[in-house]
C-alpha cells in the first residue's frame, strides 16, 4: 500500500474552509507542500448532492497526494459518502473532529464529537472499514473545554482502530483560536501512540514549524493560517531544515506569487469566482506591508482583472511587473 509522506521535511497544507480549493492547493504544491487536504466537506451534503459540495472535490493528477476531509457524526452516512469517492479514485480521508465553528458544532459535528467519544469511535471504525486501515486520519483538539480532556483516550482508541495518522490542534474547542496552542500535548501524544502524529496550531512561520518539530518530536507539521499568509512557507520550511536561512519574500516575490495564484484561479474557476477569491487572498499575502487598509478598500470595489492589476501595481510597485 502506498503511504503518505509523514516526515519532518514533508509539510502538509491543512483543510481550510473557503480557502484550500484546487488553485490554492496547486500553488502551495509548487512551493513545496507535500500533501494537501480539501476543504472540509459535509458527508450529508455529498449524499444529498447539495449545491457546491461536488465543487470542493475538484482535482487533477498534479494535485496528489490529496486527503479528502469529511465532517459528519453518523457512521452510516459516512459510509454512503465515502463509497462513491473510492470508486472515483480518492484514496485518503480525514475526519474533522476539530472545527469549533458554531454552525458545525450545533449539528454535533466537528469538535462537538469530542463530547461523545463512543460515537466518534463508531464513525471512525466505519470510515476505516470502508477505506482500509492506514487510509484514514483524524484531526481533533484536546477536548471540548478545559477539564474535559479526551485526546489521550481518543488517540489510543483511534490507533487501535487502524488510523493512518493523527493530527492534534492542542487547544480546546471552546477556545477557538484564542490563547496559545499547548505544544507539550503534542510531545506527550507522540510518546503515547505509535501512529504518526501531525502538529497543527500556531504554525505561522517556517520557524514555528521547525521549532515545533524539534520541541515535540512529531512526524510532520500541518500549516494552516501560516500558509494562507505565505504559500512559500513550505519552501522556506524545507530550506530551514536543510540548514539554509530563507530570506523573507520581497515585494517582487509577493507580486509573482499573486500573479501565479491569479493564473491558477482563472484556469480552474470561473472568472467571477476567481476574482472574488483573489480579493480575499491578496490582503493576507501583503498583511505585513504598510497601507493594507487602503488596499482592502480598493479591492472591495475591484470588479475586473485590469483593475486588480492596476491596484497591485500601485501597491507593490511597477517594478514588480517583470
Amino acid at each position: 500500500m502506498t503511504s503518505l509522506p509523514l516526515r519532518a521535511d514533508a509539510p502538509w497544507l491543512a483543510p481550510l474552509a473557503g480557502y484550500s480549493d484546487l488553485p490554492f492547493r496547486l500553488l502551495c504544491r509548487e512551493y513545496g507542500a507535500a500533501v494537501c487536504c480539501t476543504e472540509m466537506i459535509s458527508a450529508k451534503g455529498l449524499i444529498h448532492h447539495s449545491p457546491g459540495t461536488q465543487d470542493l472535490l475538484q482535482t487533477l493528477p498534479e494535485d496528489a497526494p490529496l486527503v479528502v476531509q469529511l465532517f459528519g457524526n453518523e457512521a452510516d452516512i459516512m459510509i454512503r459518502a465515502m463509497e462513491p469517492l473510492l470508486e472515483r479514485g480518492f484514496q485518503w480521508f480525514d475526519l474533522n473532529m476539530g472545527c469549533s465553528v458554531p454552525k458545525v458544532t450545533r449539528t454535533g459535528c466537528g469538535a462537538a464529537m469530542l463530547r461523545d467519544v463512543p460515537n466518534a469511535l463508531a464513525v471512525a471504525r466505519a470510515m476505516i472499514r470502508t477505506a482500509g486501515e492506514g487510509r484514514v486520519g483524524f484531526k481533533f483538539r484536546l477536548g471540548w473545554d478545559a477539564g474535559a480532556e479526551v485526546w489521550r483516550e481518543l488517540a489510543a482508541a483511534l490507533e487501535d482502530c487502524g488510523a493512518g495518522w493523527l493530527t492534534l490542534h492542542p487547544r480546546y474547542a471552546r477556545q477557538g483560536f484564542g490563547g496559545a496552542a499547548y505544544w507539550p500535548a503534542l510531545a506527550e501524544l507522540r510518546r503515547h501512540v505509535s501512529v504518526p502524529v501531525i502538529a497543527s496550531g500556531d504554525l505561522m512561520t517556517p520557524g514555528d514549524g521547525v521549532r515545533c518539530l524539534a520541541e515535540t518530536g512529531v512526524a510532520a507539521v500541518m500549516y494552516a493560517r501560516g500558509a494562507m499568509q505565505n504559500p512559500a512557507i513550505f519552501k522556506e520550511h524545507r530550506a530551514l531544515l536543510a540548514g539554509a536561512r530563507p530570506a523573507a519574500p520581497d515585494r517582487s516575490a509577493v507580486r509573482a506569487m499573486i500573479r501565479r495564484h491569479a493564473a491558477l484561479a482563472r484556469e480552474y474557476s470561473n472568472e467571477r469566482t476567481a476574482l472574488f477569491k483573489m480579493r480575499t487572498f491578496v490582503p493576507r499575502y501583503v498583511h505585513h506591508l504598510p497601507g493594507v487598509r487602503l488596499l482592502r478598500q480598493g479591492l472591495a470595489v475591484c470588479h475586473d482583472w485590469t483593475s486588480l492589476d492596476r491596484l497591485l501595481d500601485d501597491f507593490l510597485g511597477h517594478s514588480c511587473n517583470a
